[in-house]
């Protein structure tokens, strides 16, 4: 059940998951279509988030957009493509390669005391390597060691990767597609902003198993949502995801596919970072003592770090 639009206001919108904005021409959405994105929203009863260019908009766009609540990405959710010194909004998306959360590690953690919430979003998924575990999770044990000393004080900042497992009881996904679906500035819907990237640089597209083409919209402000199979980008259509408890992880469908040409088949190397996070994620609470929390939310011990290794015992 969809619960959030997502509107990008320009072509040049601020990449704020994994996946790259490639588009670097200004391509503001037309103002009576930005209105009409609103109006949909309103009666589908979703919340929306904006998604903002660098530049400042026109004042009479910031008259419409502040017409409905909503959540700013890019000026609220501050996004970072490289670990600054400092951040001061209270909500940040850091975007940033394996190799550089690995090497900044001392400095992504003294970030943590100076932010309500810190989404941490790797850039380059697809290019992890087995041989990258042992320092991802020295890394991931850096972070912890600044969350334990502050969550033993008055201030607890979240972290994705790390603590919001501690608390999930069920799979909390990206949902492109399925809770949350996005409006590109030429009026058409799209399961993530990475299929109007996609779908703008030309990439053939392999969701709707029709003729080779770029096109990847799923309908538009004019016909409504019609996307195809929809019932695949769901959980329970998904034989691994379902019995996995890595319930922090984004299961990402544009990477999905990227990687495996299935929609609800993560690749092995997202599995593998999500258990590494998940694992991390257990020794904190464990150090945090669990008798802190609910029996239901008490991370098990496994002995796998990717569930197709293991997929005969579920």
């Amino acid at each position: 059940m969809l619960q959030y639009l997502v509107i990008l206001l320009d072509d040049t919108s601020v990449a704020y998951c994994h996946a790259d904005n490639p588009l670097k021409e200004h391509n503001l959405i037309p103002l009576n279509t930005l209105r009409k994105a609103i109006l949909f929203g309103m009666k589908e009863n979703l919340m929306i988030q904006y998604v903002y260019p660098e530049y400042e908009l026109p004042e009479e766009y910031n008259e419409v957009i502040e017409s409905i609540d909503h959540v700013k990405i890019g000026r609220e959710v501050a996004v970072y493509n490289a670990v600054p010194q400092t951040i001061t909004a209270e909500n940040a998306v850091l975007r940033i390669s394996i190799a550089d959360f690995i090497s900044k590690q001392y400095d992504i953690a003294a970030l943590l005391p100076q932010v309500t919430r810190l989404n941490i979003s790797l850039t380059d998924i697809e290019t992890f390597k087995d041989e990258q575990q042992e320092n991802y999770k020295k890394a991931l044990a850096t972070l912890n060691a600044v969350l334990l000393n502050l969550y033993q004080s008055d201030k607890q900042p979240q972290v994705n990767i790390l603590t919001d497992r501690l608390q999930l009881k069920e799979m909390h996904n990206c949902g492109a597609g399925d809770t949350n679906i996005t409006l590109a500035p030429n009026g058409k819907f799209y399961l993530c902003p990475a299929f109007y990237y996609d779908e703008k640089i030309g990439i053939s597209n392999r969701l709707n198993h029709h003729k080779p083409s770029s096109e990847r919209s799923v309908g538009d402000l004019e016909a409504g949502l019609k996307i195809p199979n929809q019932q695949l980008l769901k959980l329970d259509h998904a034989p691994l995801c379902r019995i996995c408890d890595a319930y922090h992880c984004n299961r990402c469908i544009w990477l999905n596919q990227k990687l495996t040409w299935d929609n609800n088949t993560p690749s092995h190397q997202q599995c593998v970072i999500a258990h590494l996070e998940r694992n991390a994620a257990r020794d904190l609470q464990q150090q945090l003592g669990t008798d802190n929390f609910e029996e239901e939310a008490i991370i098990k011990p496994i002995d796998y770090i990717d569930p197709f290794d293991v997929r005969e015992q579920f």
